[in-house]
């Protein structure tokens, strides 16, 4: 079933990879007009070649209020409207243990992730309510839900996600605008290589190690693809969840339900973190 979103708008953060990449082109395919927000602007210039009229690129540094503004702005200013808003950005950040957190880094990383999605919210909101509604949705994590999926840092801004989304739906759900977010599991994604300390341009290049490794980590003998989560954004974008607000959704191939055999011995990253350092010949961490 095609056009599951004709005549919607949708604002992308992150949009330029990844996760966001994938969601932006299944939106496009699916009828919506799409703004593409990134601070990754030779990437951006390609996704408007390749995808047409349908798509708008517009630089956006999720950490600042301003950028978050003008996104959500242009995208009223160019189609009208804002149906949707998928934030999505964000970054690992440091792999600090709990009695080694830095001030800085836990400035960082709550912003890039909890502050970032709470101020697209803010600005988005306003432009839905007087349009009659909208779906906000958010990318959250697996790590947000439970022990052994992320740094501290990370996994607790995941988590604020999560609880964000429960009580930003409370609120807003009265003006028909629905919040929602997606925990994903081990997604074939350049994060995990940038978590190591492999530089963006080479990390983009893991994602083949990413995919023979995650093949074995979770019940389902697959490797999670950034079209899996967007997929679920699709679900969550489309009046088909009109009538979900509030929730969590976990697309992780049953990682969250307990260890494979394949896993107990290492834990889920030991697959990944073990190819990473065959294929670049990196030092393992610690």
């Amino acid at each position: 079933m095609a056009g599951r979103l004709n005549g919607k708008v949708a604002l992308i953060t992150g949009a330029a990879s990844g996760i966001g990449r994938a969601t932006a082109e299944l939106f496009v395919r699916e009828g919506a007009r799409v703004v593409a927000a990134d601070i990754q602007d030779d990437k951006g210039a390609r996704m408007v070649e390749e995808l047409g009229p349908g798509l708008l690129y517009v630089r956006c540094d999720v950490t600042s209020e301003d950028d978050i503004r003008n996104a959500v702005d242009t995208t009223v200013r160019t189609f009208g409207r804002i149906d949707t808003l998928f934030n999505n950005a964000g970054a690992p950040g440091p792999n600090e243990a709990a009695d080694g957190v830095t001030r800085q880094s836990f400035d960082e990383v709550m912003h890039m992730h909890v502050l970032a999605a709470m101020l697209g919210i803010k600005y988005a909101a306003p432009h839905m309510r007087a349009s009659g509604g909208g779906s906000i949705i958010s990318t959250a994590s697996v790590a947000g839900l439970q022990n052994g999926f992320g740094p501290i840092l990370y996994a607790v801004a995941k988590a604020g996600i999560v609880h964000m989304t429960k009580l930003a739906a409370a609120q807003l759900g009265p003006s028909y605008i629905r919040v929602n977010c997606i925990c994903p599991g081990l997604i074939a994604t350049p994060i995990f290589a940038k978590g190591l300390g492999v530089a963006t341009q080479v990390a983009d290049q893991t994602v083949t190690s990413a995919l023979r490794a995650f093949n074995n980590s979770q019940p389902i003998p697959r490797t999670g693809l950034p079209a899996d989560i967007a997929e679920a954004a699709l679900f969550l974008a489309s009046d088909g969840s009109r009538f979900v607000n509030g929730h969590a959704l976990v697309v992780d191939g049953g990682i969250t339900v307990g260890p494979t055999r394949e896993t107990e011995a290492g834990g889920v990253y030991a697959p990944i973190i073990q190819a990473f350092m065959e294929d670049f010949q990196l030092t393992p961490p610690g």
